[in-house]
């Protein structure tokens, strides 16, 4: 059961709502401009029935904000939950609201462009009937992914059938390295990952004012069936220029931005950039909460610089992979020089602070924003936020240890919970605490003395109840939407219970494109080392369909596979394809396609030791 916000939640919204310039609505003409039509059912479908997306969902976000919500947070889902086809320039089609991200249909001399087309085949296919449905039947020639997460290429199965691509009648274009990219992210540490990305975009909360209202970058994540075809162009240099459709598309490189592959394109002949994910209408994340490598700012805000020198003079409108268009020569840089010195200020000022002996967290509370970018809609931080932005900065040059030796090596949180419960009285004692901090408007300090609460006695019913209230308090004031969506699943899991992971990046089509290195990786990553301790096994596998030898060992509890060029003559040697090595990682071990030669105990042994990711695992509670 919600609870109303408190007197300190509904003060600070009316300040924010005198503070913010909330006058200026350039951002709604620039959404609704173009627009065409929408879906006539709202409902998008996979083939069981069950629901990919629902544009209907966020209806209820119109009019003033309530008080459950940030109204800045609440005017950037109001923008982000418009959904349909609309025109972005002669030729330039985006469907927007159907996804997380958005899909770019570019007409050229003899078909279509897509770019990026979403998470899932289902709503791929939805967004390019609606297309189709305003424009006529237009044949694909090309996909372009612009960088290597999931919402950029997830649906292509959707629109394009691979034997089209295999017989080239359709490029698939992307910025080299991207294949190996978008599946390690997947697979190292995917089940983190994916049960954090749970409360990140907010997918088990219901939808309405007193729960997930959007995630800022887009709405939320789509939940139908992912997959990915491999690249037939991988662009490698600025600079590089192909003819797609009849049309000239001159690519800029982006590595380390946004994601670890990216990259941007002019069309020079409509004088239209898409910059991919690197300019969008929010402050991005350096380091999403779900977890990732820390992204570098100096880096991006160079790209940046490059793209306003090489393609700034030659654009009229600007697209990306999120949110709305920019339109006109002088805006487009302006923009683009907005979002530069975002970045830009936010690396130099903390390192400038670190050197003077901050840590990260200090850092972040210290940090203000320039007026400039402060009164800018487009760089606030309802996608990533300048605090846990700052916080990656520091980590990225320093690493988690901040230098004092009091954090070098403190207990673990439970370990921590005991003693601090117990020099505070007990764990009634700091529950009153908790209490008169709730009282007080500080929540921050309540969920820190609640957080110790529940890791001493998880079952602590007062404790439990008031740490929900607590962090429900602090989503409705958050806006960030990744925040609100944080703390509102802490507090759903505390009152019902944890909901798993939601949605699974693990789809057949993406493994499917895992390297023989990358499937022993995962192997190596699942052993339970101490149980293997004593191990000393070798076998020799022989994948059939690549013709491809691996030397396979598993001693000191570390599995290391290194290619041989034939049999080594281990104990035992395994004949099977790459398909069916993946089917026996993920646990499939009775199925036909397998030979085994030798001693196939060593085998049952070997996966003996292995131990799968949890799903399930507890995030809030101990």
């Amino acid at each position: 059961m919600s609870n109303e916000p408190t007197p300190t939640i509904v003060q600070a919204h009316a300040a924010h709502l005198a503070e913010l310039p909330f006058a200026d609505t350039a951002d709604f003409d620039a959404a609704d401009r173009g627009f065409l039509g929408t879906l006539s059912d709202p409902v998008i479908r996979k083939a069981d029935g069950s629901v990919a997306w629902d544009c209907s969902a966020y209806d209820f976000l119109a009019g003033d904000a309530p008080t459950t919500v940030h109204p800045s947070l609440w005017r950037q889902s109001i923008l982000c939950a418009k959904h349909g086809l609309y025109e972005v320039a002669e030729g330039i089609y985006q469907v927007r609201g159907l996804d997380l991200s958005v899909m770019s249909v570019i007409e050229g001399d003899d078909g279509v462009v897509v770019v990026d087309p979403l998470i899932s085949k289902e709503c791929a296919t939805a967004a390019m009937a609606l297309y189709r449905e305003h424009r006529g039947d237009r044949s694909i020639k090309a996909v372009i992914y612009t960088h290597s997460h999931l919402d950029h290429f997830g649906g292509v199965l959707g629109i394009v059938d691979p034997a089209e691509v295999a017989a080239g009648d359709v490029e698939i274009v992307a910025p080299a390295e991207l294949v190996g990219h978008a599946v390690a992210e997947n697979v190292y540490a995917g089940v983190a990952m994916s049960r954090r990305a749970g409360y990140m975009y907010g997918a088990s909360l219901r939808k309405g004012v007193d729960g997930q209202v959007g995630a800022g970058l887009g709405q939320t994540t789509s939940t139908g069936s992912p997959g990915i075809i491999l690249p037939t162009i991988e662009v490698a240099a600025t600079g590089e220029t192909h003819t797609l459709a009849g049309l000239t598309f001159e690519f800029q490189m982006a590595p380390g931005t946004e994601a670890p592959a990216e990259m941007h394109f002019l069309i020079p002949g409509m004088r239209a950039l898409c910059m991919a994910e690197n300019v969008t209408h929010t402050l991005h994340n350096l380091l999403t909460l779900r977890g990732a490598l820390v992204r570098d700012p100096n880096v991006w805000a160079r790209y940046l610089t490059e793209v306003i020198a090489d393609f700034g003079s030659r654009a009229d409108v600007m697209f990306s992979s999120h949110h709305w268009p920019t339109w006109g020569a002088e805006a487009v840089v302006d923009y683009i020089a907005t979002q530069r010195d975002l970045y830009k200020y936010l690396h130099d000022q903390t390192l400038r602070m670190l050197n003077q002996g901050m840590n990260g967290a200090e850092i972040a509370e210290a940090i203000a924003l320039p007026p400039a970018l402060e009164s800018s809609w487009g760089a606030r931080g309802y996608y990533g936020s300048v605090s846990h932005n700052v916080k990656a900065i520091y980590q990225r040059y320093m690493g988690w240890f901040d230098g004092n030796p009091a954090r070098l090596w403190p207990h673990p949180p439970a370990a921590q919970a005991r003693r601090y419960v117990a020099a505070m009285g007990g764990i009634d004692s700091v529950v009153a605490l908790a209490r008169q901090a709730y009282d007080e408007g500080d929540f921050r300090w309540a969920a820190t003395l609640l957080d110790h609460v529940v890791f001493v006695d998880s079952d602590h019913a007062a404790g439990r109840a008031l740490y929900a209230d607590t962090l429900e308090q602090l989503g409705y004031g958050s806006e960030n939407g990744t925040w609100r969506n944080f703390f509102l699943s802490g507090a759903t899991e505390l009152r019902d219970g944890t909901f798993g992971t939601p949605t699974r990046t693990d789809a057949p089509e993406l493994m499917a494109q895992l390297s023989p290195e990358q499937i022993f990786d995962a192997m190596a990553i699942a052993v339970d080392g101490p149980r293997a301790w004593d191990l000393d096994l070798a076998t020799d596998v022989h994948l059939t369909d690549l013709a491809r030898w691996f030397r396979v060992t598993l001693h000191n509890g570390v599995l290391v596979a290194a290619e041989a060029g034939e049999t080594t003559g281990a104990p035992l040697s395994v004949a099977l394809t790459k398909a069916r090595l993946l089917a026996l990682v993920a646990g499939d071990a009775d199925s036909p396609g397998i030979e085994l030669e030798g001693d196939a105990a060593q085998l049952t042994t070997l996966f003996g030791v292995l131990q799968p990711g949890d799903p399930d695992f507890e995030i809030v509670l101990p």
